[in-house]
């Protein structure tokens, strides 16, 4: 447990959990310890987590001055962590309460500060408090819970000024997506790990310059993420969105299911969401109702070009396909819903993939782009493309299946021994489909009005003969042979892009 000390000597603790490059977290409470943070869902695996005992709380020791645990004086903390770490700038995430410091931190240090994560984030001292009716509305959503009647009670009682302990211990459902064992552990802990006193001084009598800071915010000019959770009473994600609107470069998630401790609710969500933000290739979209991760390469002004991916893939499928178009297009390859780093809903089609690839051209203003789809993603096309002929400049069909009932029939997917990278959903939702598909996807092939090439993998499990037929049926379609297997653009991107030439792509 590394130890430092901070500018008026008092010695303070950090916890490192996982690899990569740091990402240093303020714990709510306000003043509880930071291991209440856990890995953040899963989301070490690809940051290392800086979780910081404040003072006083934790491994941290006490500080000889009480008045320093206000949080206008925290602020200097963070600042004196961020250069024990080394770091010009620092990547923040603050919880709860401390979504309030680390703000005065960006307000006070913007030069020192490379992005912001403000996860359920308070925000009183921005002139955004949460109301009793915040509580109240956000209660309300849980009505049907087993636990309901005992919680709400204890909430008015809050509400009506006779707190006590007890009381404040009955509300702990509401904090949470789902009351089961490991969120009753995880609440159980939370007395012992915070510091009253301090907690009671965090927010400084005299108040705070709201407009200043605020102010600040408004012209601070890096990344900043606002999560909110769907049942959470404070924020609710209406007052979160509020917050969000306060920063010039803001991205808003609400994360579906959850409370106020979101990677409790679920993990998957929560660190899929914070990893594409926090990662600097990645952008994400809402669409539809589902936020979509992306990768761009190449000059905004250039021709577009979308490249969708197959089952079980992700946008890192194409990057060398990608890096080779940039040269002459702005290419954008997107994460389909239950794949790579967008959100995992759990439910999948053929149609929702097309309605993820119509809600991301919308949403990026790509109408009339190019658009490449492999497998499962040229599904997805062809049928984005008999609904919508204008919408797609011109179409590539990379060894996708005709939809026809496949002879035999493919039997129930088995649960994977280890977990796939990808929704496992997607496996049956797609299957069943294979299986019986719709023939109006077949039928309509002579609605698409884009030029259209389809690329097939002569060694491929796909029929070639079923592909070649399938160019025949879109007017003015062609049908190329690659000596490739299924993954045309991964086992031979050579021939791939000699066809994408031909056809007047690169």
């Amino acid at each position: 447990m590394p130890i430092f000390s901070t500018y008026d000597g008092t010695e303070l603790a950090y916890h490192l959990v996982g690899e990569g490059e740091p990402l240093i977290c303020l714990p709510g409470g306000p003043m509880r310890a930071a291991r209440y943070f856990g890995d953040l869902g899963g989301l070490s695996r690809v940051r290392q987590l800086v979780l910081f005992d404040l003072r006083g709380t934790g491994e941290s020791a006490v500080p000889e001055d009480t008045s320093t645990y206000a949080i206008d004086r925290l602020v200097d903390d963070v600042e004196a962590l961020r250069a024990h770490l080394g770091l010009e700038q620092a990547d923040l995430l603050g919880h709860s309460a401390a979504g309030e410091l680390a703000a005065l931190y960006a307000a006070r240090y913007p030069q020192r500060l490379r992005s912001l994560t403000l996860v359920t984030p308070a925000a009183g001292t921005l002139g955004l408090p949460a109301t009793d009716q915040d509580r109240r509305d956000a209660a309300a959503l849980r009505a049907h819970e087993p636990w309901y009647a005992e919680a709400r009670a204890a909430l008015d009682e809050i509400q009506a000024g006779r707190a006590t302990p007890e009381v404040w211990a009955g509300i702990r459902p509401f904090m949470y997506g789902r009351w089961d064992a490991a969120a009753q552990a995880h609440a159980a802990e939370s007395p012992a790990q915070r510091n009253a006193v301090a907690g009671s001084l965090y927010y400084p009598e005299s108040g705070l310059d709201t407009a200043a800071a605020v102010a600040a915010l408004r012209a601070l000019p890096v990344p900043v993420l606002v999560l909110a959770g769907e049942y959470d009473g404070g924020p609710t994600p209406d007052r979160a969105a509020e917050l969000a609107a306060l920063f010039p470069h803001a991205e808003f998630v609400v994360q579906r299911g959850a409370g106020h401790f979101p990677w409790m609710d679920g993990p998957g969500d929560f660190a899929r969401a914070v990893a594409a933000f926090l990662d600097p290739g990645v952008s994400s979209v809402q669409a539809g109702g589902i936020r979509l991760a992306h990768r761009t390469w190449g000059d905004p002004s250039a021709p577009p070009v979308v490249l969708a991916h197959g089952r079980g893939g992700s946008s890192l499928d194409w990057t060398g396909i990608a890096e080779q178009l940039a040269a002459r297009h702005r290419v954008y390859a997107l994460d389909f819903r239950g794949h790579g780093l967008s959100d995992w809903p759990g439910r999948y089609s053929f149609e929702f993939f097309r309605d993820d690839l119509h809600a991301f051209l919308e949403a990026r203003n790509l109408s009339g782009a190019t658009v490449i789809g492999h497998s499962m993603g040229g599904v997805a096309a062809l049928l984005l493309a008999e609904r919508y002929p204008a919408l797609i400049g011109a179409l590539v069909i990379e060894d996708a299946p005709l939809l026809l009932p496949l002879d035999p029939p493919r039997p129930p997917a088995e649960r994977p021994a280890e977990e796939p990278g990808f929704d496992r959903q997607v496996v049956p939702s797609i299957d069943a489909q294979l299986n019986d598909p719709d023939p109006e996807a077949r039928e309509r092939l002579g609605e698409i009005t884009a030029p259209t090439l389809v690329v097939g993998g002569s060694r491929s499990h796909i029929d070639q003969v079923q592909l070649e037929w399938t160019a025949r049926q879109i007017p003015g379609g062609r049908f190329t042979s690659v000596d490739a297997g299924h993954l045309v653009h991964t086992d031979n991107p050579k021939a791939f892009l000699a066809a994408l030439r031909s056809f007047g792509i690169g």
